[in-house]
């Protein structure tokens, strides 16, 4: 909030599993990473993801990438071994201050595999020489690709500049990732710090599992939004502090897609209330008050939830003139990427014909006929359209899950 903002996100497009993967199904690695790069737009634009400012890939990072190791080599923090290149982690006095780990610690778990030409267990790889079949790139040390760690910070420094502002990431990444990220851009450009915030987001779980590719247990973005719409997700992800681990369960989802229905029916109801107007000021202070908190997502659900109850009630019960409400609801949630869209239909489509049966039952029951109006509100409900009889007239939204 008040600042322009660059944001980068890269794209791992080579690396061992991408071109196992590949060899398997007997396509280039660079058309299995294209396809996969594919989905994720796919999936991040059904869940209404602000796309970033750009998307660098590691195979585009090649030059910037030989630049540094080259830099290291010459300032000492790197050598050359059978074609592979390794950092020299005890040529960094730092290494290690993220994850809080000394050197020592280290030392004792870490291991040279069979083939490694590195002169310490603890240094890593940031040129792997190529193998038969592999992509590769021509190099000083010979035929070969980058390592998975030196492509990050070849981007960063491309793209952002010798230190950034805020660095994001899942908490499994601060070992070795970050810390290995730390020491080469570091180590390169003599600045520091790399990044002046590590914003280190929590695990989403199933059961005592990370959910994640490599143990199979994953749910797909496509089948979640079809189920429960990206605003319950959004939710879901957002009531929970991005720091602490989330628990996955269909319970929840559930829970949230019900919650979303609130939130839609008080940014997008059909009645502007009446009397003083609901004044949004205090829900809307309390919003940002926790945003500013280290993004205090579960807090800011509150304060808009807390108004969306109040729109709601002044609305149905005829109390309140809420529309300056109601635009405030609207701006604070989509700061949080809120849609208000409806799961189970399109409003605009269908609402003229609701609204024409609504007058109907209005009729009948205005002739006594209340059990031919009963008959069609009951169709209604079946059908996933709920309505709601009040001071002001009848509303109407679409049926979660638990209503049909």
């Amino acid at each position: 909030r008040g600042y322009r903002v660059r944001h980068v996100q890269n794209f791992t497009d080579v690396d061992d599993k991408i071109i196992e993967h590949a060899r398997r199904q007997g396509i280039p690695p660079a058309e299995m990473a294209a396809r996969y790069i594919g989905r994720y737009f796919e999936d991040m634009d059904a869940l209404n993801v602000r796309r970033a400012d750009s998307y660098p890939r590691a195979t585009e990072e090649v030059p910037k990438i030989l630049e540094i190791v080259q830099g290291l080599i010459a300032k000492g923090h790197a050598y050359a071994a059978g074609g592979d290149v390794y950092f020299r982690v005890r040529s960094f006095p730092a290494y290690g201050e993220l994850s809080k780990r000394t050197l020592e610690g280290m030392r004792a778990g870490a291991r040279v595999a069979k083939g490694e030409g590195k002169a310490d267990p603890l240094d890593f790889v940031l040129w792997k020489a190529a193998k038969p079949g592999e992509p590769q790139w021509e190099s000083p040390w010979g035929p070969g690709r980058p390592g998975w760690h030196i492509e990050c910070s070849a981007m960063a420094l491309h793209h952002l500049g010798p230190s950034l502002d805020i660095h994001g990431g899942g908490q499994d990444l601060i070992f070795p990732h970050h810390e290995n990220e730390i020491a080469q851009a570091e180590a390169f450009t003599g600045v520091s710090p790399f990044a002046r915030l590590w914003l280190h987001h929590g695990l989403l779980q199933i059961g005592e599992e990370k959910m994640s590719k490599s143990l199979g247990n994953l749910v797909g973005i496509q089948e979640v939004v079809s189920r429960y719409g990206s605003d319950a997700f959004r939710l879901f992800v957002l009531s929970s502090h991005y720091r602490r681990p989330l628990l996955w369960s269909e319970e929840s989802l559930s829970g949230m897609r019900r919650g979303a229905a609130r939130l839609q029916r008080a940014a997008k109801g059909d009645l502007s209330g009446g009397g003083p107007v609901l004044d949004p000021a205090p829900f809307t202070q309390r919003f940002y008050e926790a945003m500013d908190d280290d993004l205090n997502t579960p807090q800011a659900l509150a304060a808009l939830f807390d108004l969306a109850r109040e729109i709601n009630r002044g609305a149905e019960e005829g109390t309140h003139a809420v529309q300056t409400a109601r635009q405030a609801l609207r701006e604070t949630g989509e700061v949080l990427g809120l849609t208000f869209e409806e799961v189970g239909g399109d409003r605009k489509e269908v609402g003229p014909f609701v609204q024409l049966l609504i007058e109907t039952r209005s009729e009948l029951r205005a002739q006594k006929q209340y059990a031919a109006a009963d008959r069609l509100r009951d169709r209604l409900t079946k059908l996933g359209v709920i309505l709601e009889d009040t001071p002001r007239g009848t509303v109407w939204h679409f049926a979660e899950p638990e209503e049909r």
